[in-house]
């Protein structure tokens, strides 16, 4: 019984864990091309949850339709936040670009409090279930992995096949030198910056869909913190990386709930973070770059 409940759980937590880790390519490709930690993470993934929300209650459309307009939205969001603010802090200490998008997420959270409020809110989409025989599996979270996992491998292949990701690469390799060779590097740095906010304002979307009810604007804490162990995990600057190990960190959080409840006078939802974190910890004394990371 507790074998098939810990598959069960770890087959959850592996369909979370691609959301999870969609949502820290956004991070690493960031960090990766312009060296920009983007504390304020968790509330542009909060945007994409309200652009569900918004196109279903309010517009009665499918919420998996969100998932393309939060795209768009968060590449316009990124460029319009390039251009007004982080042009100007590529070549400042990191402490000013660690304090913009500090700001930028606070902006944000207020922005989306003043028009919706504060208060918890949510919606039910519910299109079936699958039984798995270890668990049963609703179909919007089937949609969630799906969704994860197509922009996962579009990416890669943007990064691999496209004229614009061979610029980003070598941008990221020397700047100095890919301005030589006739690339536009600023327009380079905005691209990557409009692509990395708007993968992680659509994983918001994807997020609604994993878990439907319970969004407000100050949610995107914790899911910051999460992003930020998953992407040291993955290797910092590899968004590939960040995926594997959005996988791998919904694996361990859902499994360890099964595990810690055997624990006599234990909350195991209270103890699911320290495991984590124990983990990463023993992972990287084995591989100190993370799982993809460059040495």
């Amino acid at each position: 019984m507790i074998w098939e409940q810990l598959a069960g759980n770890l087959t959850q937590g592996l369909v979370l864990g691609s959301v999870y880790g969609v949502a820290t390519m956004g991070l690493s490709l960031i960090f990766g091309v312009l060296r920009v930690v983007n504390v304020g993470h968790g509330s542009f993934m909060m945007v994409g949850a309200f652009v569900a929300l918004i196109m279903f209650a309010s517009w009665g459309l499918v919420p998996v339709l969100a998932i393309v307009v939060a795209l768009a939205l968060g590449m316009a969001l990124g460029y319009a936040v390039f251009y007004a603010v982080m042009r100007r802090l590529i070549r400042a200490p990191e402490l000013a670009s660690l304090l913009a998008t500090f700001a930028l997420g606070i902006i944000l959270q207020e922005v989306v409090r003043v028009l919706f409020g504060a208060e918890w809110r949510g919606y039910t989409w519910d299109i079936g279930s699958i039984d798995l025989g270890i668990t049963v599996m609703p179909v919007t979270k089937i949609l969630a992995l799906v969704g994860s996992t197509l922009t996962a491998a579009f990416l890669y292949v943007w990064f691999s096949k496209t004229k614009a990701g061979t610029a980003v690469r070598a941008v990221v390799e020397d700047s100095e030198g890919a301005k030589v060779c006739g690339i536009n590097v600023t327009r380079t740095y905005a691209l990557s910056f409009a692509i990395g906010i708007g993968i992680t304002v659509m994983s918001g979307v994807m997020l609604a869909l994993f878990t439907s009810v319970g969004i407000n604007p100050y949610m995107g804490g914790p899911f910051t913190l999460k992003a930020f162990v998953i992407a040291v995990l993955g290797g910092l600057t590899s968004p590939y990386g960040a995926f594997f190990a959005g996988l791998i960190f919904g694996l361990i959080e859902n499994g360890s709930y099964v595990l810690l409840a055997l624990i006599p006078d234990v909350e195991p939802f209270a103890l699911t973070r320290f495991v984590t974190f124990v983990m990463l910890l023993v992972i990287l004394l084995f591989k100190p770059t993370g799982l993809l990371g460059a040495k």
